[in-house]
């Protein structure tokens, strides 16, 4: 590793830490020429192949995961935190399981029974991402799913 200001590649690290919710280590580090401070996140490379619907494989990508859980989540009782948490936790999963392999329904089902359970409307939200509903009837029977269901009947 290089400096970013004066391209030295003597480098001392001041300070360490998880950075949890990205599965990444952060550095704070100290060039040993120009004295300049800057820091580094390094991650876990993941060696997780996800199977795309289109019949492609493409590495694992927890910022894409990530992505995804934010959109669904922006304007629920869901945070911004709390979605990047259970992008951890979901990857943590997949990683504790030795996983090497999953498909994207796979993956996709994984999030939507958390989702449902957090939150209906990001649950429904990213459905009409994942299920790529193609008319409000597909729309409709995904909501009566999560209907409460009526305790007089």
């Amino acid at each position: 590793m290089k400096c970013p200001f004066c391209h030295h590649e003597e480098l001392k690290v001041t300070d360490s830490r998880n950075a949890l919710e990205t599965n990444a280590i952060r550095r704070r580090r100290e060039c040993l020429k120009c004295e300049e401070r800057f820091t580094t996140f390094e991650t876990i490379e993941l060696s997780m192949q996800v199977h795309k619907r289109d019949g492609r494989y493409e590495d694992f990508q927890q910022q894409k995961l990530i992505n995804g859980l934010l959109a669904a989540c922006n304007h629920t009782r869901i945070s911004h935190d709390q979605a990047i948490n259970l992008a951890t936790q979901i990857t943590n999963e997949l990683m504790q399981n030795q996983v090497r392999q999953i498909s994207t329904c796979e993956l996709g089902d994984m999030v939507m029974k958390r989702l449902l359970i957090m939150d209906p409307i990001a649950y429904i939200r990213f459905a009409c991402v994942y299920q790529r509903f193609q008319d409000i009837a597909e729309l409709m029977d995904a909501l009566q799913t999560i209907q409460p269901k009526d305790p007089g009947s």
